[in-house]
């Protein structure tokens, strides 16, 4: 299979990529959760499914093995990531793409595509995360007995003294301890647990304040949206809300969490094609 590593130039930042598989394929392009994580998970549980694309495997400005950058607010915003894939585009001389995201990699494929929906000929959102005082809700709700405090940055000062942001998502976000062993095992292999700095960063951004919801209502794109109903940082509200604003379709896998591809790979497999194949059906001129 044909593989090119390289470190790309984009702005004030550099991302990571491994590009993957035939050159004149439709294209994937990764949007990792995280902040601060990595798409080395998500080769390694999507590679073989999707031989017959060229997939772009990046990793965000100043995560996973992408080139750090100062510990500056300024530079972690959705619209510096947003900004970034879209320098990627330019840099690698692609016309569309399709975004495959996961998470808060959710957030910035959707803002990709209201601000440059030419490039983009359909969408795939794992699990996506918009509305992040209702995610930072469910967080306390899995760690704390006091009431939610009315002011959030209270609320995130007093769960991340105590817990970390990992362990509390691992919490809601796996079903079973063995599907948590299988994807941390991945994870770890890749010497590439997730950066709370940046999260840090995000946060002094205002993250934990942000509803992206009404801007959900601007999409041209109306994106497949596959999601466990065990997982707790996205079903029912973060989910549903994104298919019911823009109109997309939701696949909801039994029984799998977060990462369904670890829970419920074959459902999932067939959930991913069937988006796929819609997705390029409609963009085929023929």
């Amino acid at each position: 299979m044909r593989e090119e590593i390289r470190i790309v130039p984009v702005g004030e930042a550099e991302l990571y990529l491994e590009d993957v598989g035939p050159k004149d394929a439709p294209v994937l392009v990764t949007v990792h959760g995280g902040p601060g994580g990595s798409s080395y998970p998500l080769r390694d549980f999507l590679e073989e499914e999707l031989a017959d694309y060229r997939v772009l495997y990046v990793d965000q400005r100043g995560s996973g093995r992408s080139p750090r950058l100062p510990e500056d607010p300024r530079l972690f915003t959705v619209d510096a990531l947003v900004e970034d894939f879209e320098d990627l585009r330019h840099a690698l001389g692609i016309e569309r793409w399709t975004p495959l995201a996961q998470g808060f990699g959710a957030v910035v494929a959707l803002e990709y595509a209201r601000r440059f929906p030419a490039a983009v000929d359909g969408l795939v959102l794992i699990g996506p995360w918009v509305h992040f005082p209702w995610l930072l809700k469910r967080l306390w709700q899995a760690a704390a007995q006091e009431p939610f405090p009315e002011d959030p940055e209270e609320a995130v000062r007093a769960l991340f003294e105590q817990v970390s942001f990992h362990d509390l998502i691992s919490r809601l976000a796996f079903p079973t301890a063995h599907g948590r062993m299988q994807y941390e095992w991945v994870q770890d292999g890749g010497l590439l647990v997730g950066d709370e700095g940046l999260l840090r960063l995000f946060g002094e951004n205002g993250l934990w304040r942000f509803d992206y919801t009404p801007y959900l209502l601007d999409l041209e794109h109306a994106p497949f949206v596959l999601v466990g109903d065990a997982d707790g940082t996205s079903f029912p509200e973060q989910a549903e809300a994104v298919a019911d604003l823009t109109g997309g379709e939701l696949v909801v896998l039994e029984g799998a969490g977060h990462h369904p591809y670890v829970d419920d790979p074959e459902g999932f497999t067939e959930a991913l094609y069937r988006a796929l194949d819609a997705i390029h059906a409609l963009e085929d001129p023929e």
